[in-house]
């Protein structure tokens, strides 16, 4: 072996021993790990590199939360037609939404639309036969309707449910003033007052009918 030969087995034999060295010492590059954030929103880069500075991406809402912003911001504007449009766009996602139902009933009240207000309220009753709101209101749809028979029954259904609700028993006063049955309708308006003074409908409807019976 000539000296040169030896000269190059020397040196291999450092590289190789640097080498191995380097790859068992845990110091080396690795391919596929990227930087594990402490914690769930820590940010990269700062001032230094702000070019390579992450934040929490921001969470877009959900179709149905934009819906609901829109027919929210419509019966704030006393819009109802625009509100409904949004709300049915909602009932069709969800049909059994509570909170779109609630809302339905109310635009279609306020449109007029009984048959419809009917049919929203009747869906309520289906998911939860024990909402004494849901009676009220299918019971003044009703009596729009003319359907006075049903809707008394639903009147009184409601009073069971929570007889400690003063517009309970002012609601099914109107109906029977509406009706003609004064009498009646006093015991209610008398109901309704006692439970909730600040009512002062059926106040002045108490004094209105209260002198009318005498």
């Amino acid at each position: 072996m000539t000296f040169f030969q030896l000269i190059l087995l020397i040196a291999s034999a450092l590289i190789f021993r640097l080498f191995f060295k380097q790859l068992f010492s845990g110091n080396h590059p690795k391919r596929g790990v990227d930087f594990e954030a402490k914690v769930a929103d820590e940010q990269l880069g700062g001032i230094n590199r702000p070019d390579k500075t992450f934040s929490t991406p921001t969470v877009e809402p959900t179709r149905m939360e934009e819906l609901f912003a829109m027919a929210d911001e419509a019966l704030e504007k006393e819009d109802f037609a625009e509100a409904k449009k949004a709300l049915g766009s909602a009932l069709i996602l969800e049909p059994d939404n509570i909170d779109a139902l609630q809302k339905m009933g109310y635009v279609a009240m306020q449109l007029e639309l009984y048959a419809e207000a009917k049919e929203v309220y009747e869906k309520l009753l289906s998911l939860d036969p024990q909402d004494d709101m849901a009676h009220a209101l299918l019971a003044n749809a009703l009596h729009k309707l003319g359907e006075e028979s049903k809707a008394e029954i639903h009147h009184k259904k409601a009073i069971e449910l929570d007889n400690s609700y003063a517009p309970h028993y002012f609601n099914y006063a109107n109906t029977l003033y509406d009706l003609g049955r004064n009498k009646e309708a006093l015991e209610g308006y008398k109901k309704a007052y006692a439970l909730d003074d600040s009512i002062e409908e059926a106040k002045e409807m108490i004094e209105k009918l209260g002198a009318t019976d005498e």
